[in-house]
C-alpha cells in the first residue's frame, strides 16, 4: 500500500475561504473507496499507486463541476514496498521514539 497526500485548491474565487470544496472532496471519499484522514493542510489517503492516481485525478475534477475555471492539485505519493505501510503508521512510529 502506498500513501497520498491530495489538496486540491481552486483559484480565482475571489474569496479565500475554499471549505465548501473541501468539503465536496470528503464527501467524495467518504464513499469509502479507500481509507483517508483530512489533515489541516490536505488530506492522506491509502492505496495502491494506480487507485490513488485515478482517484485524485477525479477529485481534482470536483471544483470544475462547481464551475472553477482553475484548480491547483498537489499529489505526494509515499510508496513503501519493503513492508507494509497504513494510515498514521508514521506518527506512531515517532510518537514511540519520544518515549
Amino acid at each position: 500500500m502506498a500513501l497520498m497526500e491530495l489538496s486540491v485548491v481552486p483559484l480565482g474565487l475571489g474569496t479565500p475561504s475554499i471549505g465548501d470544496y473541501i468539503a465536496d472532496i470528503q464527501k467524495e471519499l467518504a464513499k469509502g473507496e479507500f481509507p483517508y484522514k483530512l489533515t489541516d493542510m490536505g488530506t492522506i489517503i491509502e492505496g495502491s499507486v494506480s487507485g490513488l492516481l485515478s482517484l485524485a485525478a477525479r477529485l481534482h475534477e470536483l471544483p470544475f463541476a462547481r464551475g472553477v475555471k482553475r484548480v491547483q492539485t498537489v499529489v505526494i505519493i509515499d510508496d513503501r514496498r519493503d513492508k507494509k505501510v497504513l494510515l498514521d503508521d508514521k506518527v506512531k512510529s515517532v510518537q514511540a521514539r519520544l518515549k
